[in-house]
């Protein structure tokens, strides 16, 4: 364990140093390169927030599995939050409305504001952290934990909606989707379960008579995800706005269309038709591969969502956002290790203390 801290430690740092010579040559492709980073890694512990929640609600053996993931998750948010600086200091590099505030609207002037939006961002990880602080605590509760999840996932819901639209929609501060917020509270939920579920897997210890729970989980997700992706192009297409087109266009261009297309087909397509099988949704090992695979692609949305906004498509992302992703990979990760050892901690704590009772 001590080695595997120091290695993660070593890649941060020097993961850190190549993204300081980047941001030197080019500050804004060194900023989208992290942008794109930061919302894969950070969807992490923001849905393995609102999927405890939703296990406080609905209990059962494959729930409890999955709370010591979840929770350890979760309670990194500070550390989520404090690796979001750079955007916030960048932003006028990489946000439009921060680079040229004259082409903004009214409302738009005062929503969009540098010192608004850093205040917006503080609370919604001030927030996401006493939720998490709170979920935590409940746990064991059977009272507690449904209150906890109920007015938890209200919240999150709420909150994650809006962080979604503030940091990713408005790189494109002419467009706009009634969708959008849901849309990305879905990249949320698919990294969450897909983080909570690939770890337990990758330990072997889902029960077997559990796994059926947890691919159905997945499916639902999966479903909940291509079906808000599906509505927002049939509204903008329906609509036929010009702005609002733009955003597709923009993601259809250039080498993009492929990608989207990989995704629609690696994040839905192939999950789906798989998990039809009786066979795959029984198998542990599908169930390790599934996880593994939905987190790799949050990184591949996070891009699709963020930089054709901006129009930085040149080599030197090649570096940057490699540099990016061991960067905030490597420091999230080791948060996650001593959050998770805590937990751990605790919970054997709370069952020799249950045990002498007895």
């Amino acid at each position: 364990m001590i080695s595997s801290r120091r290695t993660e430690a070593v890649v941060a740092g020097l993961a850190f140093l190549v993204f300081l010579v980047g941001l030197a040559l080019d500050a804004r492709t060194a900023l989208a390169g992290y942008a794109v980073a930061w919302f894969a890694i950070s969807a992490v512990p923001i849905g393995a927030l609102a999927v405890m929640f939703t296990t406080y609600l609905v209990r059962g053996g494959w729930t409890s599995d999955l709370h010591v993931i979840l929770s350890s998750a979760a309670l990194t948010m500070p550390v989520t939050g404090l690796l979001f600086i750079p955007l916030l200091v960048g932003e006028g590099h990489i946000y439009p409305w921060a680079a040229d505030p004259g082409q903004l609207n009214a409302f738009k002037s005062v929503y969009l504001n540098e010192w608004f939006f850093t205040l917006r961002a503080l609370t919604y990880f001030v927030i996401w952290t006493i939720l998490a602080v709170w979920a935590s605590r409940s746990y064991a509760n059977e009272a507690r934990m449904i209150r906890t999840g109920s007015i938890g996932l209200i919240i999150w819901t709420l909150t994650a909606s809006f962080a979604g639209i503030d940091w990713i929609e408005s790189f494109d501060s002419g467009f706009h989707s009634s969708i959008f917020g849901l849309l990305v509270i879905d990249h949320y939920l698919l990294a969450g379960l897909g983080f909570g579920v690939f770890v337990l897997a990758a330990g072997g210890s889902p029960r077997r008579m559990s796994v059926n729970a947890y691919a159905g989980t997945f499916l639902s997700v999966l479903l909940l995800w291509a079906y808000m992706h599906a509505m927002q192009y049939i509204i903008i297409w329906a609509g036929n706005i010009p702005s609002e087109v733009a955003w597709y266009l923009a993601r259809l261009e250039n080498g993009w269309g492929v990608a989207l297309w990989a995704l629609i087909i690696l994040q839905f397509i192939v999950p789906f038709f798989a998990l039809l099988s009786e066979r795959v949704r029984g198998s542990i090992r599908a169930l390790l591969w599934l996880g593994a695979a939905t987190l790799a692609l949050r990184y591949l949305e996070a891009a699709i969502l963020v930089l054709p906004g901006l129009d930085v498509l040149n080599a030197g992302l090649l570096i940057d956002i490699p540099a990016a992703i061991f960067f905030t990979g490597a420091v999230w990760l080791l948060a996650w290790r001593h959050s998770l050892e805590r937990a751990l901690a605790e919970l054997l704590s709370g069952r020799a203390s249950a045990s002498q009772h007895v």
